[in-house]
């Protein structure tokens, strides 16, 4: 997607309804985007149909949740393990793309070799195995729908790290590391270890959407063929517009690594939309997530909401409330228009503007890029009273509200497949 199509105006309700249906197509968990937008759902009275990514056994199975597992799940739930990706999937000989990768010290990460034709054979099996479980999950999903009732597919689905032991502290430097401990994500990318990242990524991130849709046609054929109407949104990061310096201008957080699989999910929506499927992935702003807190300095572009909210907020008492719980966490000293200012010095400082090009997107990072967001970063932990009580967690949580609201309304018949919710948006629809 070449082309920023930013959400400006407030949706206005959707024919959305009680007894309608949203159908999380992967696992919600807490502190994420989806939050938003199943409170929003449920505020319209909307039927939650919830699933599972399954469980590993020790010896690598997957399964169920167990009762106990699933114990505090509500209703409708379907226990059909929708894990995705084939990191852990076995070929032909028993080998995963991670016991390949079993044993390999930090100080041989560059060098490995992978065997490229298992790994091929790994994911062709991920990709059965997925879709085979997709179709189940379908089926019973049908029983859960009731005659009439429209339907909203949510995509959950993100990420894919390989889970093997030398992968974290090799992403940890990438995106932490300064100094001597500083791995740039273009080293990364070369490496055969970076390319079954990518590989990965692709599968759980954007390969999953496509498989849905593909999927779901006969149900989604039949329901519309009674009067139903069916959407489809997903969950993207391409960098968002937030204020700065008193303009909403877009900005990005670099090096996003996943950025790749992100544009494929674009891709895959914009091909659908093309077809006819009501679908649209929805670009939201940096939140602090329990996966994104790996990624520091994703936040530095959340302080900018401070000026948003008090420039745009859509409900006077919601800003008041939310500033409130803000100033709260910040040192006694500490001021809007200090964390402001330094914001808008860090986002058109030209180190930060030569890695904000929306045309280069996805950008690698650079070490002196890297040091100097990982220094502002630490700049605005230390004006909290608690550095890990931070003001971002009051942000994400307007946040991932604010895009719950836009996402379940403009789904409805989005105007584009691939749109984009700014600081501006957030802000509006308090």
């Amino acid at each position: 997607m070449t082309q920023l199509f930013p959400l400006k105006e407030k949706p206005a309700l959707s024919p959305y309804k009680k007894g309608d249906v949203l159908v999380l197509f992967g696992e919600l968990f807490t502190r994420g985007y989806a939050n938003g937008l199943v409170e929003e759902a449920e505020r319209r009275g909307m039927t939650i149909v919830r699933a599972t990514v399954g469980r590993r056994e020790k010896d690598g199975s997957l399964r169920p949740l167990t009762a106990e597992e699933s114990a505090n799940i509500p209703a409708p739930f379907i226990n059909i393990p929708l894990e995705a990706g084939f990191d852990l999937e076995p070929d032909s000989k028993g080998v995963t793309p991670c016991s390949q990768l079993e044993g390999v010290k930090m100080s041989e990460w560059e060098q490995v070799q992978l065997d490229w034709a298992s790994i091929e054979e790994s994911e062709k099996n991920g990709v059965a195995r997925f879709r085979k479980n997709t179709e189940q999950f379908l089926k019973e999903l049908e029983q859960h729908i009731p005659a009439g009732a429209n339907v909203l597919f949510a995509h959950l689905m993100a990420g894919g790290v390989p889970r093997t032991k030398v992968i974290m502290p090799v992403l940890n430097r990438v995106s932490k590391g300064t100094g001597d401990r500083h791995i740039s994500s273009k080293t990364l990318m070369d490496s055969q270890i970076g390319q079954l990242c990518l590989k990965s990524f692709k599968e759980v991130t954007a390969e999953t959407f496509r498989h849905l849709v593909e999927l779901s046609t006969p149900l989604r054929q039949k329901l519309e063929s009674q009067g139903a109407h069916v959407s489809y949104t997903a969950y993207g990061y391409h960098g968002t517009e937030i204020l700065i310096r008193g303009e909403y201008k877009w900005q990005t957080y670099t090096c996003y690594f996943q950025g790749w699989a992100k544009m494929a999910l674009e891709k895959h929506a914009e091909n659908f939309a093309k077809q006819g499927v009501h679908c649209c992935v929805y670009n939201c702003p940096e939140i602090l997530t329990n996966s994104s807190s790996v990624f520091q300095g994703v936040e530095v572009s959340l302080y900018p909401l401070l000026a948003a909210i008090q420039k745009d907020a859509g409900d006077k008492t919601h800003a008041e409330q939310a500033l409130k719980a803000c100033q709260e966490l910040l040192k006694d000293d500490v001021t809007f228009a200090q964390i402001i200012k330094f914001a808008d010095d860090y986002l058109t400082n030209p180190l930060t503007l030569e890695f904000t090009n929306f045309a280069q997107w996805p950008q690698h990072s650079r070490k002196d890029q890297m040091e100097y967001m990982l220094s502002c970063s630490d700049h605005l932990f230390d004006l909290h009273k608690d550095p890990k009580n931070l003001i971002t967690a009051v942000l994400s949580e307007v946040v991932f509200k604010s895009c719950g609201y836009v996402m379940l309304h403009d789904s409805w018949k989005p105007k584009n497949p691939v749109a984009w919710i700014g600081h501006d948006l957030v802000a509006r629809c308090m």
